[in-house]
């Protein structure tokens, strides 16, 4: 989740208006984020690699009481995990930990990190994002994640100003939450304001389903606000909604360093017990 400082400049704004949508569109129950699990509220971190429990457990000091953790997709900037395990899981679950399970999947053909472009969806994107929105259960299952689960689909900054880039983004995250919706977990969604998560609005205004039924939007403001997301209906993905509003920055508690993303949190988590 390493995004920029994200500007919204006139060029995004003129490429959203090319998704036509009736002006009258009423946000379903997935679209306000009705997950059938546990909802958390309060502050969580992102680092890349899962902390040991050592660490986890000296960062009870802190104000922190979520934690985000990569669990699995071909994008996945850390790929080795070597403390993230379903006995971790269990273990911070009882610390008091709420987890938030982070998916790295394909991204989107225009994505602007430069190492995200080797792992572009594909000709099928609709496909593609069914196969990796099942493998993404079937790690979450292996960890210990109970039904009712949120997942969150991380989704990088990607350009917004050719339709040949948003439609292909948009099945392959449409096909990533039907298959995650249908074997009951909770599709998240996570990706920048600038990009992935005025398209899910712009989806929700034009009347699409299949769409996340939590967002977790990356705005780097340092100036925390989970509900409503700028620029989103006020009505949509109530109870549903993450800001991660700073960026990497190291922090120390019980002797214990580490950088990470700030965020707050109200929203569906991973369900462990």
């Amino acid at each position: 989740m390493r995004t920029p400082k994200l500007i919204i400049g006139l060029l995004v704004l003129v490429a959203l208006t090319t998704l036509t949508a009736p002006s009258a569109a009423v946000p379903t129950p997935e679209h306000r984020g009705a997950a059938r699990g546990k909802v958390f509220r309060g502050w969580a971190f992102d680092t890349c690699t899962t902390p040991p429990l050592r660490t986890m457990s000296a960062w009870r000091k802190s104000n922190f009481r979520g934690v985000a953790v990569y669990f699995g997709g071909r994008g996945r900037f850390c790929k080795k995990q070597p403390h993230l395990s379903a006995s971790w899981l269990r273990q911070v679950d009882r610390m008091g930990w709420s987890v938030l399970p982070v998916y790295v999947g394909s991204q989107s053909p225009c994505v602007l990190v430069p190492h995200k472009k080797k792992v572009r969806i594909g000709r099928d994107a609709w496909g593609q994002g069914r196969k990796e929105g099942l493998d993404a259960v079937r790690r979450a299952k292996a960890y210990g994640m109970k039904r009712g689960s949120a997942l969150y689909l991380d989704i990088e900054n990607y350009s917004m100003a050719k339709w040949q880039c948003r439609k292909p983004t948009l099945t392959f995250v449409r096909g990533w939450n039907r298959a995650v919706r249908g074997q009951g977990y909770v599709p998240g969604f996570y990706s920048s304001l600038s990009s992935g998560i005025w398209h899910m609005e712009r989806a929700r205004k034009a009347g699409y389903g299949d769409l996340p039924g939590a967002l977790w939007y990356a705005r780097w403001n340092g100036k925390p606000r989970a509900h409503p997301i700028p620029g989103v209906s006020p009505q949509a993905w109530r109870g549903a909604s993450i800001h991660q509003y700073r960026g990497p920055k190291k922090e120390k508690y019980g002797g214990h360093a580490m950088e990470v993303d700030r965020n707050l949190v109200n929203a569906p988590v991973a369900v462990l017990r």
